[in-house]
């Protein structure tokens, strides 16, 4: 049977005491929420944190709603709650596409928001939905509250802007009105990590695009998005042929990986074709026929 190192445990009752506590016990401490990417790890001997920080009680983290202009979603908001939450889905039906897909309902449950964030999986479906909407995250530590573009939250793999002694505390996007956004993923199995997966989200005006934004996951794009294919959408009609060619150079930039999951050019054909596809339905969102298929 496998069993994790010894550790200790420690319960914030704030998240003053969380970063106290962060301070206090120095690097070798880790924070625990949901637990379903770090439990696994420490069983393999893969993490050994010398001491567990529970931040389960921390109810300022859970805050799920519209503030003024932006959506803002804690840090411990689990999976089922964003997939619920009616007011997510009227402005961002991207991140309902994406939670009906990750995992199984054990895990969105009780997985959170910002654990999938900091755990920072290169396979990772919210990071791709995230850097589509461009969400900026909110980090605190010692000297205050940060603001880190999501696009820069993500260093490389297991690796975020989060230093030690901070913490994940939310994240914040902006709505667009009359925006429209998608996530599409292919998985060997319901549940699985995907073997590509794509989300955008796009908002028109005067019959052309006037902002893209294009996100994926699991085929070496850097920081989960597609910049060189958003820029080529922007100013042009929405239509089959842009979002082809869109999915052509988002699919030419990434750097998919050979695995258990498909060769690396079958993930680099999957990458354009996803693209395409959340386009168009993304757009289809927006009000544009020409989103339809």
């Amino acid at each position: 049977m496998q069993v994790p190192a010894r550790f200790e445990y420690e319960r914030a009752n704030s998240v003053p005491h969380a970063l106290a506590l962060l301070e206090r016990h120095g690097p070798e401490s880790r924070v625990i929420a949901g637990g379903h990417s770090l439990i696994p790890m420490m069983k393999l001997r893969l993490a050994r944190p010398e001491v567990l920080i529970d931040i389960n009680g921390l109810a300022e983290l859970s805050a799920l709603g519209v503030e003024g202009d932006a959506l803002l979603v804690g840090a411990l908001v689990r999976h089922a709650e964003l997939l619920a939450d009616p007011e997510v889905g009227r402005y961002f039906p991207i991140f309902h596409d994406a939670e009906r897909v990750i995992a199984d309902p054990v895990v969105r449950n009780r997985g959170t928001v910002g654990g999938s964030l900091c755990q920072a999986d290169p396979s990772e479906d919210l990071s791709a939905a995230f850097a589509a909407v461009r969400a900026t995250a909110l980090v605190q530590g010692p000297g205050g509250v940060r603001e880190v573009p999501i696009r820069d939250f993500h260093r490389g793999p297991y690796e975020t802007a989060v230093e030690p002694g901070e913490l994940l505390t939310g994240l914040r996007v902006p709505i667009r009105p009359g925006a429209g956004s998608a996530y599409e993923k292919v998985e060997r199995r319901a549940g699985d990590w995907p073997v590509a997966a794509a989300g955008s989200l796009l908002r028109l005006g005067d019959g052309v695009i006037a902002e893209a934004g294009i996100g994926l996951t699991a085929v070496g794009a850097e920081h989960f998005a597609a910049p060189e294919a958003e820029a080529y959408l922007v100013g042009r009609a929405p239509g089959a042929a842009a979002f082809a060619e869109a999915g052509r150079i988002a699919a030419a930039h990434c750097n998919p990986r050979a695995d258990q999951r498909g060769p690396a050019a079958y993930k680099r054909h999957l990458a354009g074709e996803l693209v395409r596809r959340v386009l168009t339905r993304a757009a289809a969102r927006a009000g544009s026929p020409e989103g339809e298929e």
